[in-house]
């Protein structure tokens, strides 16, 4: 039976939990608690840190359970075993526990740059959490909440007792269950491209400049070109790595998000094309004969003998846009008829229409 569960309850385990659970509570509870987070509180989340940094380590858990906090911190009151009464610091039965002193007398006290220090080893808001938008600490990638600098231990290790050690030119950490902390993927910067519908419907090269920040801060610009295809709708991205600023030692990756703009005489649905063709009233009535341009150029008649009710149409297949994803299929071209309708009859009109109709 554990002496107390306040630091289980922190990271909302049971005193069972395994290793895995309760690095699953400590992500849970640091995500709800982080100070740039609407449910944000800095010394719970500095608390969760504190649980997680103890009951991480074998040794110190079990102090925790058997002893309460105050042991497992290093602060053991008079009689505890680790008071001295147990010989020089040690455990009962002979064995020998250290705590991290480098707090002064009475172990080292936990605090919030202790906490987001651990917090970035996770990897921090955008890579542990998939990032928040903005948010004051730690908010650029790869970056900590202190300006990006690791914040260490005085005993040259992390604070709460880890300590730093390289394989093969990696950092990862020693006495302890964290895991080692991935590259960072560089931030992505969306930048629109505005496109006319000719330009969608032919494909081409489209160049963009953009101005960016180099590794010195210094403001240039590039020139960066678009390859079109044919058929690309609104929302298609494309992306370029390393084109963007310079921020954190890396360069941004840019994405470019295909816009349409408005045509004066087509509208788009999917790969099909519509536009509308006016007709006079005597023309619905008497029929009529037209041209329409086609957004390829081509000249199609557009021709009815009969009268023409307002707002039908009629669809010619083929002549809309290309479809990408299957080269020489197009959508289709839909002629929307639009009757210039009479909203007032003279006397004469209407007499001519009751004597003929």
């Amino acid at each position: 039976m554990v002496r107390e569960t306040k630091l289980y309850d922190l990271l909302g385990v049971t005193p069972s939990a395994s290793d895995s659970e309760i690095k699953k509570g400590y992500r849970k509870m640091a995500l709800k608690y982080h100070p740039d987070k609407p449910t944000g509180n800095e010394e719970k989340f500095k608390q969760v840190a504190e649980a997680f940094q103890i009951l991480s380590d074998p040794d110190k858990r079990e102090v925790y359970d058997q002893y309460g906090l105050e042991a497992a911190r290093g602060n053991a009151p008079a009689g505890n075993p680790f008071s001295g009464g147990a010989g020089a610091g040690g455990m009962p039965g002979g064995g020998t526990f250290h705590f991290s002193s480098n707090g002064g007398p009475g172990g080292h006290s936990f605090t919030s740059a202790d906490a987001f220090n651990i917090f970035n080893q996770f990897g921090g808001l955008d890579d542990l959490f998939g990032g928040l938008g903005g948010g004051s600490r730690g908010s650029s990638r790869g970056g900590s909440p202190f300006g990006g600098a690791q914040f260490a231990s005085s005993s040259g290790g992390m604070p709460g007792g880890f300590s730093s050690f390289t394989n093969g030119g990696q950092s990862g950490f020693s006495g302890s269950s964290m895991p080692r902390q991935a590259p960072r993927e560089p931030e992505v910067i969306d930048l629109n491209v505005p496109c006319t519908l000719e330009q969608l419907y032919n494909g081409g090269v489209k160049k963009m400049k953009i101005k960016r920040r180099g590794p010195s801060g210094q403001l240039e610009s590039t020139i960066i070109p678009i390859q079109l295809r044919a058929g690309w709708k609104a929302g298609t991205k494309i992306t370029y790595k390393d084109m963007g600023d310079y921020h954190n030692g890396q360069r941004q990756t840019v994405r470019f998000i295909i816009t349409e703009k408005p045509d004066a005489n087509f509208t788009r649905d999917g790969n099909d094309l519509k536009t509308v063709l006016k007709l006079s009233f005597k023309e619905s009535l008497l029929g009529f004969d037209k041209e329409v341009t086609t957004i390829s150029g081509r000249r199609i008649r557009v021709s009815r003998a009969a009268p023409t009710q307002p707002g039908t149409s009629t669809t010619y297949p083929g002549l809309g846009m290309p479809i990408s994803k299957r080269p020489g299929n197009f959508g289709d071209l839909k002629v929307q008829f639009d009757v210039d309708y009479p909203i007032y009859l003279s006397d004469s009109q209407k007499s001519a229409i009751r004597n003929n109709f």
